[in-house]
């Protein structure tokens, strides 16, 4: 029953100057309402799509196991891969290059190198090369430009820093969240733009001026000796919907303060802004060709003119490998020259690592070949959004369906297993395809909520319905040897940060048995946490050391000592470690009367 007018605060970081401006720039509050209807429908859809279908697939096959309708497409483009990766046979290729002038020249036609499958056409062709002529043919020289990348987004941030310095998503985010929430030192980072608003141009020299500390002191002295560029690259109104790239703030960062890996975040982010205001990285590039009527060979050099922007980028030094013109004369013979054939093997895809996986996710329309669903995921920005992404790749991780090898992501049994149980309808990114193009409809008024919602209700419907009647099976990647004394069937290794335990892998038995707690007990040889195997009176500590000793008799000596816990003490913490320490399966209590 409010019937007052209401605006909404806006604003994309926490600096004073923000929020004031903010404050002085209201807006009415029901500019917001079909945003608000989408966002609201995406989580009503996403809620009862992932609560019913995980719930249905545990109970199914009595297994933890949970699908989503990004979560699922995500792990199913890493198992995916992983096929693609053990079903692969190498194909050998051949190539032709020739060496002369103490380079390598490779054989191209249109020039792109040419690939020979037939080892004996290959070597055919060798042959005629060495008994014709070779001449110089042409040097072609080109000034080409680089252009700096475009600001970070967050999705582009997490990528780099798993590159350079391995951080999960999930933990770039984390930094990032704290440089903006508690340093305000960098803008809203929850954001899928790379671009900023037009109105923002006359906050920029204030930004330069906070990014002038260290070795970028004399980079934003270059860049405020002219006039600040206002490209569209940077600036475009259409590219920022609800929030626009990450950027410093006009707050001067301690550096002092922070720590290590915020610096290198901070760090990341202040090198891409200064960047976009720097000029185009400029390289003069040379390429030779050699050859005759019938065959023609090329290689190139690349000398640096001006390396703009680059200076910025680690590891990105000037480059002079530049062919002369003066050295290679036009309808000169080549002397001494020498062909070889080069033996090689097709490769496939590379594993995904969170970085790819990243990417991936953002530019989910390439895989789909239907025109309008890549399209509403290019408008979408892929599957997740870069808030969740983190959070959905942390998820597949904890719940056991990926590892991480180095920075190289491998799927487990039980995620290969997954894809295999869950509806084809939630595998693909379709589903989120055609779900984006129903909530743009829904934010531009053009379809009703309550219609999509009930689309979604009967999705589900049909999607448990398939998993109830599937005839798969599921083994279960931590099934023992040992059998239950209650109804004979295996028994499943729970070990997690409680503990260790052995569950039937029937529901409806029940039976469980501890096998060891973690408890927060010290060893007094090595101060390690101990565990603690069997009950109450007849269990004993043990350290990883070596010691070990009855429960009972351990405190006592504590007691002894007035150093710790009486025994009522300790029955009380042993029966709280019982309460916390889950089963297999969630709805076990539930379902076993």
């Amino acid at each position: 029953g409010f019937k007052k007018p209401m605006k909404r605060l806006w604003i994309s970081s926490l600096t004073d100057a923000a929020i004031k401006n903010g404050f002085s720039h209201l807006v009415d509050y029901r500019v917001y309402d079909r945003l608000y209807e989408a966002a609201a429908s995406r989580a009503k859809a996403d809620w009862l799509v992932g609560l019913n279908i995980s719930r249905a697939l545990t109970c199914k096959y009595n297994a933890s196991l949970s699908a989503g309708r990004v979560q699922t497409p995500t792990l199913s483009l890493i198992v995916e891969r992983e096929k693609e990766i053990n079903n692969f046979k190498a194909i050998p290729y051949y190539t032709i290059s020739l060496k002369a002038y103490q380079k390598d020249f490779q054989l191209v036609k249109n020039n792109n190198v040419i690939k020979y499958f037939n080892k004996n056409e290959a070597l055919s062709i060798c042959e005629k090369i060495r008994n014709s002529k070779i001449y110089v043919k042409e040097l072609v020289e080109k000034e080409k430009r680089e252009v700096p990348s475009l600001l970070y987004d967050l999705t582009t941030l997490q990528e780099d820093a798993n590159k350079l310095y391995s951080f999960s998503a999930k933990y770039t985010l984390d930094i990032v969240q704290r440089l903006y929430e508690e340093k305000k030192y960098l803008t809203y980072p929850r954001t899928d733009s790379k671009y900023l608003s037009t109105d923002m141009y006359q906050t920029i020299k204030e930004r330069l001026l906070a990014c002038s500390y260290h070795n970028f002191q004399k980079i934003v002295q270059q860049i405020l000796e002219k006039p600040l560029t206002n490209s569209k690259r940077i600036f475009d109104n259409s590219k920022v919907t609800d929030h626009h790239a990450i950027i410093p703030t006009e707050i001067k960062p301690n550096i002092m303060n922070l720590s290590t890996d915020e610096e290198r975040i901070y760090d990341l982010v202040v090198r891409r802004f200064l960047m976009a205001f720097m000029n185009d990285s400029v390289y003069l590039s040379t390429t030779l060709y050699v050859g005759n009527d019938d065959f023609l060979f090329k290689t190139s050099g690349k000398q640096t003119i001006n390396q703009g922007f680059k200076v910025l980028l680690k590891n990105d030094d000037a480059i002079n490998n530049k062919l002369d013109k003066d050295t290679y004369k036009i309808g000169n013979a080549v002397a001494n020259f020498n062909v070889i054939i080069n033996e090689l093997k097709t490769t496939p895809l590379e594993r995904f690592t969170e970085a790819t996986l990243l990417d991936a996710m953002e530019h989910a329309g390439r895989f789909t070949t239907n025109t309008k669903e890549k399209q509403a995921l290019e408008n979408a920005s892929g599957i997740g959004t870069p808030a969740t992404r983190a959070e959905i790749i942390e998820r597949i991780f904890d719940a056991g369906y990926v590892k991480l090898v180095g920075k190289t992501i491998y799927p487990t049994l039980k995620g290969m297993q997954l894809i295999e149980l869950v509806p084809s309808s939630l595998k693909t990114v379709s589903l989120t395809a055609n779900q984006e193009m129903s909530l743009e409809e829904i934010s531009k008024g053009k379809k009703d909520s309550k219609a999509f919602i009930d689309e979604i209700i009967l999705f589900t419907k049909d999607n448990v319905k398939m998993i109830k009647e599937s005839q798969s099976r599921y083994q279960h990647d931590n099934m023992t040897n040992s059998k239950c004394p209650n109804c004979g069937k295996k028994l499943l290794d729970i070990t997690n940060k409680f503990g260790k335990m052995l569950v039937c892998m029937d529901k409806n038995c029940g039976y469980k048995k501890n096998i060891y707690r973690n408890v927060n007990l010290r060893c007094p040889n090595c101060h390690k946490t101990m565990k603690q195997y069997g009950e109450n009176d007849n269990s004993t500590l043990e350290c990883s050391c070596g010691y070990k000793e009855k429960t009972k008799k351990f405190f006592e000596k504590i007691k002894d000592n007035n150093q710790g816990m009486s025994k009522k003490q300790l029955n009380k913490y042993i029966d709280n470690q019982n309460k916390e320490i889950p089963t297999n399966n969630p709805f076990a209590d539930l379902f076993k009367n």
